[in-house]
């Protein structure tokens, strides 16, 4: 009866756990300065009226997207030229009834203009001799184009750009993040850029004209699941209070106080509340910030949360990696015809990119955060633990497998107490080869809401704060050396186990 009640304890816990889910208001955002600056404004106005978990960095627009479809989130800030032809995939831009009509086909609606136009546009650094216009690039070979690999693919960027001023240089793909660095060391001659962003001014580049309307109005909205407005009706009455409110001048600043100045996104936003206070919102609490140092900023109060996430993430991936990957070893071993299919195909997986396998897994599991992320980690893990298991097998003696034999143990016997034991100390090193590229490759997580140091990266990315990205990737680094040597101590003791095994009569 005990272990009966503890059963429905459990269950009880998990249904609460899953209804307290279901009452939560969960806002999404991209991965740039603007959408963390409009996500947490989102987050701040809708608390006083439900429970909000606020999902930052989400990555492109595709894994957002997905999110939002699977639902995951409820609502995030959204671009009306994004909506339309990347999202819908129309080749012209069309009217906003057509999109509403569309979306709810999809159980999506588009409400709520904030009030500003954030327009794509290329810049460069200004110059007697720099261009003005667009037009003025066509015939410019010796340019080097560094764009950001969303805009190289969006069907609303690089490709249509190009056809309409007949463009034929070729771009290369740089993080968004880190294109001003670029165009300021003159590695690159042209990026694309937000016309929101602070950092036009602050380095003095050069908009060049659209001058044959190519890019469409980016007005921003919010994208959001149709129910959430009747789940969440106070909350969204209150962030419906912002619609047209938000300047482009506003914008601007709150992009600056978060780049240049050096101020946390929910400080930027509970600032531009407190300057435009809505009716019946509550003042906000955020905490006044300064841009630390890198010292502060590796072991503030995130750290113990972020490393905890990031070895869950870790000792789970590789957990199943090895169920998964061992078996399989031996399989490939045993069976020669199969051995390459099995190698091959383990070796196919580790080949496919980290954030499209990352967009293809949200849809399939109807979910962001921990699930996706563990399930890419468990594939980029296999390919070592199988190829080490099946060398480590196929290299016990033949002499020793027929002294096995003789003894009358039969094959699983044998595997398990000669093969394996004889194998081990080379699957063990496949093991701490899978570990420690998990320790690295764990920082996608916080692509799609899994935390993990990834989150630190990521924020770094957004604002060009080398010190948030060193921050992210030194504890990861840390971790990484320190997996290596539990791994090489628990090798060397397998090892010499190994050699009085072989060595005993």
């Amino acid at each position: 009866m005990a272990a009966v009640r503890r059963w429905v304890a459990g269950v009880l816990m998990l249904c609460a756990g899953a209804a307290a889910a279901a009452d939560t208001l969960h806002i999404g955002s991209k991965r740039f300065t603007e959408s963390y600056i409009l996500g947490e404004m989102l987050a701040q106005v809708a608390a006083p009226h439900a429970r909000v978990e606020h999902l930052q960095g989400l990555g492109n627009t595709a894994i957002v997207l997905a999110a939002l479809q699977a639902g995951r989130i409820d609502v995030y800030p959204e671009y009306v030229g994004t909506i339309d032809l990347e999202i819908l995939k129309h080749q012209q831009p069309t009217s906003m009834e057509r999109m509403r009509k569309e979306l709810a086909a999809m159980g999506l609606g588009v409400a709520v203009p904030l009030g500003f136009n954030n327009t794509y546009a290329l810049a460069m650094r200004g110059g007697a001799d720099a261009p003005h216009k667009l037009s003025e690039l066509a015939g410019r070979g010796q340019l080097r184009f560094g764009l950001s690999h969303e805009f190289i693919g969006r069907a609303d960027g690089w490709q249509g750009l190009a056809a309409r001023y007949g463009l034929t240089q070729r771009p290369e793909g740089l993080d968004h993040g880190l294109a001003y660095d670029a165009l300021k060391a003159r590695q690159v001659d042209v990026i694309d850029i937000y016309s929101t962003e602070p950092r036009i001014a602050q380095y003095g580049l050069r908009v060049l004209e659209d001058d044959r309307g190519y890019f469409p109005r980016y007005d921003a909205v919010l994208l959001y699941r149709l129910d959430a407005a009747q789940r969440f009706p106070a909350a969204w009455k209150a962030i419906s209070q912002l619609e047209g409110r938000i300047s482009e001048a506003d914008m601007i600043a709150m992009n600056a106080a978060a780049e240049i100045d050096g101020k946390s996104f929910a400080r930027v936003a509970a600032d531009w509340l407190a300057a435009h206070p809505l009716s019946g919102a509550a003042a906000s609490t955020a905490p006044a910030t300064r841009r630390d140092g890198l010292l502060a900023k590796v072991f503030d109060d995130n750290l113990w949360r972020l490393t905890r996430q990031h070895l869950t993430l870790v000792l789970v991936a590789v957990g199943f990696a090895c169920l998964i990957g061992v078996p399989l070893g031996i399989l490939a071993a045993a069976l020669p015809r199969l051995r390459q299919l099995v190698l091959g195909l383990t070796g196919m997986l580790q080949t496919v990119p980290s954030l499209a396998l990352l967009a293809l897994l949200i849809p399939l599991l109807g979910t962001i955060g921990t699930a996706p992320a563990l399930v890419a980690l468990v594939v980029y893990a296999l390919l070592p633990i199988v190829r080490n298991t099946c060398t480590g097998l196929l290299q016990v003696r033949k002499g020793l497998k027929l002294a096995a034999q003789a003894l009358g143990l039969r094959p699983m016997q044998r595997l398990l107490h000669v093969d394996l034991p004889l194998a081990l100390p080379v699957i063990l090193a496949g093991v701490k080869t899978a570990a420690v590229m998990s320790v690295g490759t764990a920082t996608i997580a916080a692509f799609i809401g899994a935390g993990g140091y990834g989150e630190r990266i990521t924020i770094g990315l957004a604002l060009n704060d080398n010190d948030m990205l060193l921050a992210g990737a030194i504890p990861a680094a840390v971790l990484a050396l320190l997996t290596q040597g539990l791994f090489e101590l628990l090798e060397r003791t397998v090892t010499n186990r190994y050699h009085l095994y072989v060595k005993s009569p």
